[in-house]
């Protein structure tokens, strides 16, 4: 059987990683901090339980860090209409179902969020399963959205895609290999040093080149 391809949502599949960057900006704002964009992207990628104190500080996470969640999932989803999906996601998706593979999308996101991906997509007679913030404790780099994708799959062998440094790390720990896009602004060297196997500029890069990745199996 071929492994499964764990497949992450978020700046994989589509363009959000700007969006929630600008969200989250904005929501530390609403609490009296300024937090550069910047240091918000090298963040995107994990879920909000690690976020805030990431960016902000331990401190800052006890006192305001359930306020700035709160503000960031609503005015992310004041923008979502706008989002759009990368150029050949859907076609992708298809083509590892054709392939044989177990699909499974991991996302942290809000099962509100994950329902517009999933129409946006085309994708919910093509995936195998996908993944909620309901499904996960601790978001990435933690294994356990993994784990739980990987559950869905079915368990086995499986290959994770991502587009930041977080999923590569995540797959790792969960024991998997990892296959890396820059689509989520990160560079090769990052996500190599983070773990993946190999790196792609784009969907239609990794689509051409599949049969010489970990998703191509033994």
């Amino acid at each position: 059987m071929p492994p499964a391809a764990i497949v992450d949502v978020d700046g994989t599949l589509v363009d959000t990683n700007f969006h929630h960057a600008l969200s989250w900006y904005r929501a530390f704002l609403q609490q009296g901090l300024t937090v550069p964009i910047w240091r918000i992207h090298r963040s995107i990628g994990m879920g909000g339980d690690q976020l805030v104190a990431a960016v902000a500080g331990e401190r800052f996470d006890r006192e305001c860090g359930d306020a700035v969640r709160s503000a960031e999932g609503v005015l992310y989803m004041s923008t979502i209409d706008e989002v759009r999906a990368f150029e050949g996601a859907s076609e992708l998706l298809r083509e590892l179902r054709e392939r044989g593979h177990a699909v499974v999308l991991a996302s942290s996101a809000k099962a509100e969020e994950v329902d517009h991906y999933l129409d946006l997509l085309d994708a919910r007679e093509v995936v195998t399963d996908w993944t909620t913030s309901a499904d996960v404790e601790s978001t990435k780099p933690e294994p356990d959205l993994v784990l739980a994708a990987l559950d869905k799959a079915g368990g086995g062998d499986a290959v994770m895609v991502g587009d930041t440094v977080w999923d590569c790390e995540a797959a790792g720990r969960a024991g998997i290999e990892a296959i890396g896009l820059l689509s989520g602004g990160f560079s090769r060297e990052e996500l190599t040093a983070a773990g993946a196997r190999v790196t792609f500029e784009s969907l239609a890069e990794l689509r051409a080149g599949i049969g010489s990745t970990p998703l191509a199996g033994s």
